[in-house]
């Protein structure tokens, strides 16, 4: 099965090979700021979910999660994250376009630096976001601005892989934000986002 274009799949591979976990265990701090909005029992998917930080974290606050990402070996180290801490998670080997996405499927659906997508790849995938949540899910969404190429700190190269808050608000029509803001931090999240950085967070319910 072609899970992605191949140099991608080959530079992702690479990357999670180290011995480490490029962006740490710890959950997202973007993610775990908003715990309180998180109920045991909900169902949450983890879009491109790596080794498994945040899925994991979620699973610990009693959500019943899925996630998928299209490394093998990102995958692999997130299953071994989740037996080391306990939880259960269900993950898959997919890229964006061949997983399943699910209509009105999770209460949550987190994606947080997969700014890996061109612009056809994103509104792909914004678009099946959105139908996975069922009406009064939660959609959380924390990426790099473009302002980000000045710092050279982590995240993509490319300006139309970046994103603002229009992006945002444009690609979820029918969705009330309930927090969009960009901002300056220093970001410390395993030796892949080390250092001062531009972000943006969404957190925004589907009606």
């Amino acid at each position: 099965m072609s899970i992605g274009p191949q140099p991608e799949l080959h530079r992702w591979n690479e990357r999670y090979s180290a011995s480490d976990y490029i962006f740490g265990t710890a959950p997202n701090a973007f993610l775990a700021a908003h715990a309180g909005l998180f109920r045991p029992g909900q169902r949450a998917l983890c879009v491109a979910d790596g080794e498994g930080r945040n899925s994991v974290w979620l699973a610990e606050q009693g959500l019943e999660v899925e996630a998928f990402d299209f490394s093998p070996i990102g995958v692999d180290k997130a299953r071994r994250l989740a037996a080391a801490r306990g939880v259960s998670v269900r993950y898959e080997v997919a890229s964006v376009y061949e997983w399943r996405w699910p209509a009105a499927a999770f209460d949550v659906v987190a994606a947080i630096f997969v700014q890996f997508a061109d612009p056809p790849m994103r509104r792909f995938m914004f678009e099946r976001m959105a139908q996975a949540l069922e009406p009064g899910g939660l959609l959380l969404i924390e990426g790099y601005t473009p302002k980000q190429l000045e710092f050279g700190t982590g995240g993509p190269k490319q300006l139309d892989q970046l994103y603002t808050e229009e992006l945002l608000r444009a690609s979820f029509p029918g969705f009330a934000v309930l927090e969009l803001r960009q901002y300056e931090a220093e970001l410390d999240e395993g030796s892949r986002h080390q250092g001062f950085s531009a972000v943006i967070d969404l957190v925004a319910l589907k009606r």
